[in-house]
């Protein structure tokens, strides 16, 4: 029995909850994943997993050995980066995650400057508006908008973003332009899934919460299709300051209600402390940090 190979199937198998998602995950078949998990009890004289129609729970015993696990693979990794020369010099490849727009608009500029820097790197820019666990998806340097919950994660503030209610300067010529958060009950509004809600949006003024009721002409799911509707036309919408750029530039959207915004959210660059940080990792941090930060910031 391939030992390390089994212990990767073992935790495979906990962190998907079952044996049949950790098949699909490693390309294995289920029987294949089922007979690794039985050899590696054999080995370890004793029962890792509770069994059942329903669902798999650790014993105590797998408890312990699932943090053994992951500390032993963690460190087989570490030196294996060690040895490619991971650690000696920038090369290999190196995944970076960013929010759709803003990964088009900033990251991929600045990514395309480091490739010219550093041949011996290759990237993979995944963009989304969804985010990736760092570890469980292998992901090198991740930029996120919003405030960070989880602690684990080393933060690199490069701005802060605002969420802005626009419209085109026709819409607010032909209905007025929103003094008042309230006003909007009388206006058409293009609302943006995930980022906010389609009957109500909430602003701030010295220090008090304010929600109002809000009619959605339309309700679509990029933020993309919410601006593209506004320069239409077809209302206000609310999206985040950076995605109205291009529009604002040329004329075709205007802000309104800009004194009741809320708190601007955090941008940050973010890496996973896993051990030492490869090299790739850490050029890339440090080439893209200062001229995320000066694209944010206007300089």
């Amino acid at each position: 029995m391939d030992r390390l190979e089994a212990m990767g199937v073992f935790v495979a198998v906990v962190e998907t909850g079952s044996l049949s998602a950790a098949g699909r995950k490693l390309g294995m078949p289920l029987a294949t994943v089922s007979r690794k998990i039985s050899d590696l009890e054999t080995q370890v004289f004793t029962r890792l997993l509770h069994r059942s129609t329903r669902r798999l729970t650790l014993t105590d015993a797998g408890q312990n050995y699932l943090v053994a696990c992951k500390r032993i693979l963690g460190d087989v990794e570490e030196a294996e980066r060690s040895a490619s020369g991971e650690y000696a010099a920038p090369k290999g490849e190196l995944i970076v995650t960013a929010p759709i727009l803003f990964g088009r608009l900033h990251v991929l500029p600045v990514t395309t400057q480091f490739l010219l820097a550093y041949p011996d790197v290759d990237v993979r820019l995944v963009l989304g508006d969804r985010f990736l666990n760092l570890v469980d998806d292998h992901v090198d340097v991740a930029v996120r908008i919003g405030e960070l919950p989880d602690s684990s994660l080393i933060a690199r503030r490069i701005g802060a973003i605002r969420e802005v209610v626009c419209a085109s300067p026709a819409y607010f010529a032909k209905r007025g332009r929103p003094r008042h958060p309230r006003d909007l009950a009388k206006h058409d509004c293009v609302t943006f899934d995930g980022l906010m809600s389609a009957t109500t949006w909430r602003f701030a003024s010295g220090g008090e919460d304010i929600a109002v009721a809000i009619r959605s002409r339309l309700a679509v799911n990029t933020a993309d299709a919410a601006i593209a509707a506004a320069i239409d036309g077809v209302g206000i919408t609310r999206v985040l300051s950076y995605q109205t750029e291009g529009a604002r530039h040329d004329g075709a959207l205007e802000f309104a209600l800009r004194k009741f915004e809320p708190l601007a959210r955090p941008v940050n660059v973010v890496y996973a402390q896993r051990g030492r940080l490869p090299l790739k990792a850490r050029a890339f941090i440090d080439f893209s940090v200062p001229r995320l930060t000066s694209r944010l910031n206007g300089r």
